[in-house]
């Protein structure tokens, strides 16, 4: 069970699970915490993880005025300082990768290692345009289930459409008792679509490991390779036949690799 804390910046909704060195998993745009499930399920014997709801999404309420990457840096910090967690392994998805790309720049020393997965560093302009169809959508589709089979189609492959998956993630969401608002959705958007880290990526100092979907056509290989490139030592691997939520689709396959590399962060 989660809890609602308390920290410096405000309120966050959190999820604990399991022992050993501490992870810190960080969601992307609109994910409450339960999309790590299969992570906080399938690594809690050797980890001790959290993942937290960013603003406006989950139970961690929306505040006024604009949302920032950094902004939302400083929350995952916050989140870490009130767990009294000095540093941590850090896993970022999409949007939560810029999170974590901001973490790791501003706050150093929180930051064990960092995964990054499905992430860019600067929006190119088919990326502009596809997340500008993003903002419209949300307010203009006929329906909550409408919105969710549209911006579906961007996020999981061919294989989750035609098994049955996607219409299963799509009945839990519309279940869940704590949907997100358009605005929020929008206003979580916002800083996700212009947020640029490329020219700064050099300075990170945490071992780095970039992963890809071979299909993702919302952050693709293309976009990881290039914060690779910049972050000195990463390594980047692209993940055949998977798109844009890896860590949803073949949980094992990435609860796995992401061991891996902790394993052998943890050796030297």
């Amino acid at each position: 069970m989660g809890e609602m804390i308390s920290t410096d910046v405000g309120e966050f909704w959190v999820e604990r699970r399991g022992e050993g060195p501490d992870v810190l998993l960080i969601a992307g745009l609109s994910d409450p915490a339960e999309v790590w499930q299969a992570q906080l399920d399938g690594l809690a014997d050797r980890y001790r993880l959290t993942a937290y709801d960013n603003r406006g999404a989950g139970r961690t309420p929306l505040p006024e005025g604009a949302l920032s990457v950094p902004g939302m840096a400083e929350d995952a910090a916050a989140v870490l300082g009130a767990l009294g967690i000095p540093a941590a392994h850090v896993a970022g998805f999409s949007g939560g990768s810029r999170i974590a790309q901001e973490l790791a720049l501003k706050d150093p020393s929180l930051v064990r290692s960092l995964v990054l997965m499905s992430t860019w560093a600067r929006p190119d302009a088919y990326f502009r345009s596809v997340t500008g169809f993003w903002h419209w959508m949300a307010e203009r589709a006929p329906s909550e289930r409408a919105m969710l089979e549209a911006f579906l189609l961007w996020i999981y492959t061919p294989r989750a459409h035609a098994d049955g998956t996607v219409d299963r993630i799509i009945e839990e969401t519309l279940a869940f008792p704590h949907p997100q608002s358009v605005e929020a959705f929008q206003r979580q958007l916002a800083p996700f679509r212009t947020h640029d880290t490329l020219d700064r990526l050099g300075e990170i100092t945490a071992p780095t490991l970039v992963l890809a979907g071979e299909l993702d056509m919302v952050a693709p290989p293309r976009l990881g390779r290039e914060v690779a490139e910049r972050i000195p030592d990463a390594r980047f691997e692209i993940l055949p036949g998977e798109a844009h939520q890896p860590f949803q689709e073949v949980p094992d396959l990435f609860n796995t690799r992401v061991d891996a590399f902790w394993r052998q962060v943890a050796r030297h």
